[in-house]
């Protein structure tokens, strides 16, 4: 049971998702502010981990459990050396897997993003992006989250991260064009705040954006989490059921964001 849930807690790889959403959110937020939104993302997480606990345990798991009783090791004072030399193996280990999957991502939405080559020469980078393979694709799965206020762009973001939760970035950078620098986050929070729909109304307005937050705290979006599954119980079966619960769980907490707060007039 608790290999089903413990992806529900944040991780590593979903900081950098919540930085930008966050930035976007709160643009003119202080330290404070977003230091407390952050914290809300996690305990989001917590509590979601400890409801579905709940709930498997009285469904899935119900009956008699058996006691697993360890023997806890002697307690030593930690060595700064062994913890540091850890840490900075754990970074590098990180560091290198999400960096590459990173690089290999991007370069796969950039090929997406770019071809098919627009017949009008003139077209706009909006119309060309429109026209493209990650284009065509994010309009095909465009109805399934419209109800969450999602746009077609924000869908190709989704399936992209389906690896590895922080490509979402990159991704949105790709999309958005956002040039290297030091002002890289700034530009793209600028950028996808200018966003509009066809009828001129903003794509990013605070629901979206809270919503989209949700979505990442809930839904499973790492593949490798999956596959350590998949390990570790000798089985697709956990992994997938992993998947469609936390997917699910994610769409419908989502839609009660921006569904909910549309009724109450927060839109």
């Amino acid at each position: 049971m608790t290999i089903l849930v413990s992806p529900l807690v944040s991780c590593s790889a979903r900081l950098p998702v919540y930085a930008l959403l966050i930035a976007m959110l709160l643009p003119a937020g202080g330290a404070w502010e977003k230091a407390g939104m952050m914290v809300l993302l996690y305990v989001i997480g917590i509590v979601a981990a400890f409801t579905m606990a709940w709930v498997f345990r009285r469904t899935l798991f119900k009956g008699e459990h058996s006691l697993l009783l360890l023997e806890m090791p002697p307690y030593h004072r930690p060595s700064v050396r062994a913890t540091a030399m850890r840490m900075w193996e754990r970074a590098v280990m990180f560091l290198k897997r999400a960096g590459t999957a990173i690089l290999a991502i991007s370069v796969v939405v950039w090929a997406l993003s770019t071809y098919p080559k627009p017949q009008n020469p003139e077209a706009t980078a909006a119309e060309a992006l429109a026209t493209s393979y990650a284009g065509q694709l994010g309009h095909a799965i465009e109805p399934a989250i419209r109800p969450l206020g999602f746009d077609w762009k924000i869908g190709v973001g989704i399936l992209s991260s389906f690896t590895a939760r922080e490509v979402f970035v990159g991704t949105m950078s790709i999309i958005y064009a956002v040039e290297n620098g030091g002002e890289d986050i700034e530009q793209m929070r600028d950028r996808m705040l200018a966003e509009t729909r066809p009828d001129g109304s903003p794509v990013y307005t605070p629901l979206v954006i809270f919503g989209l937050m949700v979505f990442y705290v809930l839904a499973m979006q790492c593949l490798p989490t999956s596959a350590v599954v998949r390990r570790e119980t000798g089985s697709w079966k956990w992994p997938l059921l992993q998947l469609a619960y936390m997917t699910v769980l994610a769409w419908g907490a989502a839609f009660v964001v921006y569904q909910g707060g549309r009724l109450l007039g927060l839109a």
